[in-house]
């Protein structure tokens, strides 16, 4: 796993790799975007992540923000109980490669490590 950054009350981690990824991929979409991570029902598990880019205009009053070096990631409340303390990190490997989650509240998680289920 890549070095993480700062995470004063923060209930997203996020590795310093996967931040400059994101970055990275802000600048091709456009300035005012952030990351919206979540869980939804499905997945070999049980329950998948998500996460899109979306519009600043689309926080809401139950969304957490979270604030890394200028840019934000927001988790609406509901799906922040099962990702609380998730570590996000970013490999540019050629096998196995991508985003990947790391959930502390995993009972079990699925080979593709795109789904788990608490």
């Amino acid at each position: 796993m890549t070095q993480t950054i700062s995470t004063q009350s923060k209930g997203i981690l996020l590795s310093q790799s996967a931040l400059e990824h994101l970055l990275a991929l802000k600048q091709q979409r456009g300035d005012d975007l952030l990351l919206r991570v979540g869980v939804r029902n499905g997945g070999c598990s049980g329950m998948s992540y998500m996460m899109d880019f979306e519009d600043s205009g689309k926080i809401t009053e139950n969304d957490e923000v979270y604030n890394y070096d200028g840019f934000q990631i927001i988790c609406d409340r509901k799906s922040l109980l099962y990702l609380y303390g998730l570590m996000l990190d970013y490999s540019n490997a050629l096998i196995g490669g991508g985003f990947q989650f790391t959930n502390p509240n995993a009972a079990q998680t699925c080979g593709c490590g795109k789904s788990f289920g608490v």
